[in-house]
C-alpha cells in the first residue's frame, strides 16, 4: 500500500534537492551493497535492493522525478493505493551495467561503452615479405612500401575546415549513444542504441575539410626500411611499432605487422636453428678417407672424412647453422654423404674392380653383377 512505502529520496539517502550525480552515486553504492549475488538467501537485503531500483527509476528520470516531488507517490505510480508497487516499477539496466561492469568485470550489461571521442589506437597493417635462404639466416635490412592512414595535414586530423570546430552532438551530449526507456509488463527497461543525428561519433562537424572531407585522415603511400632479424623463419611475423594506420582522436597510430615467406635452397633444408644437407662422394674416397669441401651459409669448409665411411654417415659442423633469433648462439650443420655408383665404366676400370674383388675374397667362380660385369663366369 502506499503508506507502506518510503520516501524516495530516504531510500537513497539523499536530499529533496541531490544533483543527478549525487542521487546516482548513492544508488551505486546502495545497489552493490544490497545486490543479491553478494548476499545469497538473504530476502531483506533483496527487498532493499528492490526498493533502491526503484527509487533510482523514479529520481533519475526528470519527467517522473518532477511528478514525484508534486504529486509523491501517486503521481509516478498507476497502482498506487491499490496494494501494487514495489519492484513491479522496473529499473535501468543501462545504469546497472555500469556497476556490475566495474564489480564483475563487465558480466552484466556490457559494463560502460567507450566514449567515441576520446583516444584510440589505429588499425595494424599485415603484409608478407619473401626472403631468400640466406637473408632469413643472417637478417637483412628491407624496404617495404604500403599504403596507410595518416592524420590530414590540412586539418591536424580534426575533420573539419580551417577556422571552423565540430559540434558537440545535442542528442546524445558526445556520448555517440541514446537511451531508450521502454514500459513492458516486467516494468521499465532502458536500451542504448548508436545515435542517429551524429552516427555515434558524438560530434558533428558542419564544415568538413576538403582534403579528407571530415575524415581526420588521409591514404598515403610510403616506404619504410624494416629490420629484419638474424634466424627469423618461415611463418614468423615481426612488428613494426607505430608504422601502421592512424589512430582517432589523437590515439597512437597501430603497428606494422610483416609475415616472413622463405624461398627453398637449392642444396641446404633447415629444422630450427639446424642446418641440413647432402653432399655425394665417390666410392675410393668413402674407402680410403679424403678431404672434403662442405658448402655452408658461410661458405666452404674443409672436412677430413675419415676410412671407411659408409654412405648414409652423417657428421656434423659445430656453428655452421642458424643464428639463434635471440642472439644466443647458432645451430649446427649436419651433412649426409652419399656414395655414388659409378656408371659407364671401361673394360680397363671394370677388370681394376674385378681384382680388387678378388683381393678382397670374392673367389666364387660367379663374377658379381652390377659394376662388377654382368654375371659371366670367370675364364
Amino acid at each position: 500500500m502506499a503508506e507502506q512505502k518510503r520516501d524516495y529520496y530516504e531510500v537513497l539517502g539523499v536530499q529533496k534537492g541531490a544533483s543527478d550525480d549525487e542521487i546516482k552515486r548513492a544508488y551505486r553504492k546502495l545497489a552493490k551493497a544490497n545486490h543479491p549475488d553478494l548476499n545469497p538467501g538473504d530476502k531483506e537485503a533483496e527487498a532493499r535492493f528492490k526498493e533502491v531500483n526503484e527509487a533510482y527509476e523514479i529520481l533519475s528520470d526528470k519527467e517522473k522525478r518532477s511528478r514525484y516531488d508534486q504529486f509523491g507517490h501517486a503521481g509516478v505510480d498507476p497502482n498506487f493505493g491499490a496494494g501494487g508497487g514495489g519492484f513491479d516499477g522496473g529499473f535501468d539496466f543501462g545504469d546497472l551495467g555500469d556497476i556490475f561492469g566495474s564489480f564483475f568485470g563487465g558480466g552484466f550489461g556490457g559494463g560502460r561503452r567507450a566514449n567515441p571521442n576520446a583516444p584510440q589506437r589505429g588499425e595494424s597493417i599485415r603484409m608478407s615479405l619473401i626472403l631468400s635462404f640466406e637473408e632469413a639466416a643472417f637478417g637483412c635490412e628491407k624496404s617495404v612500401t604500403l599504403e596507410r592512414l595518416e592524420p590530414c595535414a590540412a586539418c591536424q586530423g580534426s575533420g573539419c575546415a580551417e577556422g571552423s570546430a565540430p559540434e558537440v552532438c545535442p542528442d546524445c551530449r558526445g556520448t555517440g549513444t541514446v537511451q531508450v526507456r521502454r514500459q513492458t509488463p516486467m516494468g521499465v527497461f532502458a536500451t542504448s542504441s548508436p545515435c542517429t543525428r551524429c552516427g555515434g561519433k558524438g560530434k558533428i562537424i558542419h564544415q568538413p575539410c576538403k582534403e579528407c572531407r571530415g575524415a581526420g585522415s588521409v591514404r598515403q603511400r610510403r616506404t619504410i626500411q624494416a629490420s629484419i632479424p638474424a634466424g627469423i623463419d618461415n611463418g614468423q611475423t615481426i612488428s613494426i611499432r607505430g608504422q601502421g594506420n592512424a589512430g582517432k582522436n589523437g590515439g597512437p597510430a597501430g603497428d606494422l605487422l610483416i609475415t616472413i615467406t622463405v624461398r627453398p635452397h637449392e642444396f641446404f633444408r633447415r629444422e630450427g636453428t639446424s642446418v641440413l644437407c647432402e653432399t655425394p662422394i665417390t666410392f675410393a674416397q668413402a674407402v680410403l678417407g679424403a678431404e672434403l669441401e662442405i658448402p655452408t651459409i658461410d661458405g666452404k669448409v674443409r672436412y677430413d672424412l675419415p676410412e671407411g665411411t659408409q654412405s648414409g654417415t652423417t657428421f656434423r659442423l659445430k656453428g655452421k647453422g642458424i643464428p639463434s633469433i635471440n642472439g644466443r648462439g647458432r645451430g649446427d650443420q649436419y651433412v649426409t654423404v652419399c656414395i655414388e655408383t659409378p656408371r659407364n665404366l671401361t673394360r680397363e676400370q671394370k677388370e681394376a674392380l674385378r681384382k680388387f674383388a678378388e683381393a678382397m675374397g670374392d673367389e666364387s667362380g660367379e663374377e658379381r653383377k652390377g659394376i662388377f660385369g654382368k654375371g659371366k663366369k670367370k675364364r
